[in-house]
Formats: C-alpha cells, structure tokens, sequence
C-alpha cells in the first residue's frame, strides 16, 4: 500500500505542481461543487496510477484541483464504493493520496435515507457521529505505521471545531441545517422498512453506503473531517415503495445549492 500510495502521489506532484489543503469528498448528486473552483487542473480516475474507476451514475470520476478564494482544494467528482465490488483499501485509496499530497482537512457529502422524523427529503444534516455496519473494515490487516496507529481514537471522527462553524456559517447564510449520526450499510440496495427500523432503534439518524470507511481512514491518518448529507429519501411506508436512485440524485440536485454555499463558506472561513 505505501509504495502504491507514493507511486500515485508522485504522479499527482509531476502532472500538477500543486499543494493542497482541503479535500472534497462529493456524493451522489452533488458533483457540480467544482464550479465552485477556480480549477487549475482535472486528472479522470483513468489516467491515475492505481486508482479505481467509478461505476454509479452521478459521479464522474475526476480529481480536480484549484481554489476556492485564497484556499487550495482537491476535489474527488465520484467516489468509490465497497458495493462496487473494490476492497475497503481501495475504496479508501483517494484518502491515502490526499494526505500525501498535502492534505489535512476533508470534506465529505453523501445522500442518504432519513429516519429521523424531524427531517424531510432535502434536509441538509451536519454529521457528528457514524456507527460503521459495513462487513469489512479498511484498516484490517496488517497495520503500517507510517500511515498511522494500529488502533485508531474514534472518539471525535467528525471534528467539533469544524461542525461549530458550520453551523455558525448556516445560521448567517439562513441555510437550515440538522445534527444526525450516519449508519454505513453495504449496499447496494435500499433499505427495507425493516431495516430502516433497526437503524432507527439502535441510534442513527440517516443511512447510506458509503462515507464511514473514508473517515476511518481519514482518522487514521489525523485529517481533520467534516461531513454532512442530503437527505433524498425518508425511510417510511409513505416513501419506501418509489425510491429509486434517480430520485435520490433528483433530490440531492434541489438541496444542491446550498450545500454547494455552506462547504464553499466554510472552507473559506475555516
């Protein structure tokens, strides 16, 4: 893993020259952030050493590089997913790179399925907490100490700091927000109402396929994280039988703009 992540990061520094210090995770729905930035330089997935390909509609498959006012950025457009058939390794890859390229923050979006009765399809919820159902882990197996501790504090995966001035920035940007802890499920199904139950019961908030394994892995590696999601569709008798994923990206695309004004102010501010 060392020598691929440094093969890739190689690669990065030749094609861009460039240092940055956020990451973007964007999730379904929510790949037209990059207007957001002033790009300086766009790399497909295909063309990068080791690095997987995206399969799931919505997401293009680029890593784009530039800035958000005075704030260096790299964007992944698409993320990978354990339900694609990649190991949680590669899944996480794109982190790994990240970090040796100059990251240390990380921003990540996703769209889920609400449980929580106080949201509603197109809610905008501040993560501070996960629970991690998925099968397999991205840091089992042997542990490389230089990319970070055998046995990783999870206590803060969602960093306090970063959620307060979220917040703060939604309050003067009159952008409603809500806190919610995310479940990881593998996928790639929906939900049944069942298991939307259980997810309930045992104390999540939203549920969805991906997110947990970057933050893990992101954790490991002392990045500071802030994620947030979209709620595109409520776990519920009225909603469950419709869903579908072209209605999850047509649900991500109407709370779009704002999630496209909170992430850009908040790299700004932060």
């Amino acid at each position: 893993m060392w020598e691929q992540v440094q093969e890739t990061v190689n690669y990065i520094k030749e094609k861009t020259n460039f240092t940055p210090e956020y990451g973007i995770i964007l999730g379904s729905g929510l790949g037209s952030f990059t207007d957001e930035i002033q790009i300086e330089y766009t790399l497909p997935y295909s063309e990068i050493p080791n690095f997987p390909v995206s399969t799931v509609q919505g997401h293009k498959g680029a890593l784009v590089f530039g800035t958000i006012g005075t704030k260096k950025v790299v964007a992944m457009q698409g993320r990978f997913h354990f339900y694609e058939g990649y190991s949680m390794k590669e899944v996480t890859f794109p982190v790994r790179v990240m970090k040796y390229i100059g990251v240390d923050k990380l921003v990540v979006s996703n769209a889920s399925g609400g449980v929580n009765s106080d949201y509603e399809v197109g809610s905008i919820v501040i993560l501070n907490d996960h629970i991690n159902m998925m099968p397999e882990h991205p840091l089992r197996g042997m542990n490389d100490d230089r990319f970070g501790p055998r046995f990783v504090n999870m206590s803060e995966p969602y960093s306090r700091k970063m959620i307060e001035k979220a917040k703060e920035l939604a309050l003067n940007l009159n952008i409603k927000v809500q806190d919610g802890i995310y479940l990881g499920l593998q996928g790639p199904t929906f939900e049944t109402l069942a298991e939307y139950k259980m997810v309930k019961k045992i104390g999540a908030d939203c549920v969805g396929m991906s997110t947990v394994p970057e933050v893990i892995v992101a954790r490991h590696m002392k990045l500071e994280t802030f994620g947030l999601s979209v709620i595109t569709d409520m776990g519920d008798e009225n909603s469950i039988e419709s869903i579908s994923h072209d209605e999850v990206l047509e649900a991500a695309k109407k709370a779009e703009p704002n999630v496209r004004l909170l992430i850009k102010e908040l790299i700004l501010n932060y």
